[in-house]
């Protein structure tokens, strides 16, 4: 097997198939859905700019208080949604350069990719799922949120102190939409067409537009592949006797010379052959004999890892929470005299965050320090609905239970 040698002198895929200026489509990658102002000084690429956007937007932060896999660890060293971000950016980093494709796309995609998640991982997204559909009649799902968070939600304040929407590129803005890793798929490629991103209406609907988005929806699935294992065995939900199971089953497919298979042997694996197996002609593939392993292990997690009992113990909690927070909210809804029946409630805090955060994205707020479309009428239940779920989506899992105890207390 070779390896990824970063120092190739010839890469795997040409420029022209890689987001650069030698692809004929990269005027569209770049585009974006205004105009950016420019700096006479600025050293950084266009997705170089889109990823500084994206982390220094408050949303990239609190995903260091939402779930990964494991709700509310004790220990510091159980991965959070952060961490898997920068992970996948780590993997897909690796994975670009090898091959020779945009580095810079894959950075920026992969910080950017889970900024949609709701509080309590993809548990309360099915709850947030569950009452759109009830009373919205669309579904709810984080890759969509995410697009909708960067294009419409998450605010930075300019030179000017403007507040402004981060207005990103198509591409980053493509690969967070079309992201979805929970999708079985060897042999990625890039969709030929330029569409309009509100399209997708159901994960994976379309192939990414770039093989870097290609590269990050593969690198999602790497990265929480065995760092889950690593974790479960450290809460105690996986022991020796697991992993010696989960070493035997994949031993057909990889050499874990004689010890018990970690994380380490599962990256390592899973880079290797994807960038040998990589190519114009496979697209960004696995060969037969990996991706079953893969396919294997990611078996072996649903059954032993996120669909056990002390995993999924506090599932009706989690739509308790979110289902209380979210009723009322809801509750409150009477057309021009909404912001007064929120005003009443009685509780300290929730009133004002949330008629705070309405105020940037409502069609009847006049402030000159926003420059952001407004996107909410409050005229409309509808829209108002939409406003509650986006503003439970951005959420941490500590300030929406912190949200639910100020509701329930007296």
């Amino acid at each position: 097997m070779t390896s990824c040698n970063t120092t190739q002198t010839s890469p795997v895929f040409p420029r022209e198939l890689g987001a650069f200026p030698e692809n004929k489509n990269y005027e569209l990658f770049i585009s974006r859905q205004s105009e950016l102002y420019q700096r006479q000084n600025d050293i950084r690429s266009e997705f170089l700019r889109d990823y500084t956007r994206i982390i220094h937007s408050s949303a990239f932060r609190r995903l260091k208080h939402k779930t990964q896999a494991f709700f509310s660890p004790q220990s510091d060293h159980i991965c959070t949604r952060i961490e898997h971000v920068l992970h996948v950016e780590s993997i897909g980093y690796t994975i670009a350069q090898a091959l020779g494709l945009n580095t810079e796309l894959v950075r920026a995609a992969a910080v950017a990719h889970d900024l949609g998640h709701s509080p309590f991982g993809h548990k309360g997204e099915r709850v947030l799922s569950k009452l759109s559909k009830r009373d919205l009649g669309e579904s709810f799902w984080h890759e969509k949120n995410g697009l909708f968070f960067i294009d419409s939600i998450e605010l930075l304040e300019n030179a000017e102190r403007k507040r402004k929407n981060l207005n990103l590129t198509y591409a980053v803005r493509d690969a967070v939409v079309s992201h979805c890793g929970e999708v079985d798929q060897n042999g990625l490629f890039p969709r030929t067409e330029y569409i309009d991103l509100d399209d997708f209406d159901s994960p994976n609907k379309y192939q990414p537009f770039t093989y870097e988005a290609c590269v990050v929806k593969v690198a999602d699935k790497i990265s929480y592949i065995g760092r889950d294992i690593e974790d479960a065995v450290d809460l105690k939900v996986l022991n020796d006797k697991n992993l010696e199971e989960l070493t035997a089953l994949i031993q057909p497919y990889v050499d874990t010379r004689g010890e018990k298979l970690n994380n380490t042997i599962i990256i390592n694996t899973l880079i290797t052959d994807l960038c040998s197996h990589s190519n114009p002609e496979n697209g960004i593939a696995f060969s037969r004999d990996i991706c079953a392993m893969m396919d294997l292990i990611k078996k072996y997690n649903t059954e032993n890892i996120y669909t056990t009992h002390r995993v999924r113990l506090a599932d009706k909690y989690f739509e308790l929470v979110i289902t209380e927070i979210y009723d009322t909210l809801m509750n409150c809804y009477d057309g021009k005299n909404t912001d007064k029946l929120i005003k009443k409630l009685p509780y300290e805090n929730l009133p004002s965050s949330f008629l705070e955060w309405l105020y940037c994205y409502r069609t009847d707020t006049k402030d000159q320090s926003l420059e952001n479309k407004p996107i909410f009428n409050m005229e409309s239940r509808e829209d108002y609905c939409r406003a509650v779920i986006t503003y439970i989506s951005g959420m941490t899992d500590k300030y929406a239970m912190d949200t639910y105890s100020e509701i329930i207390s007296f």
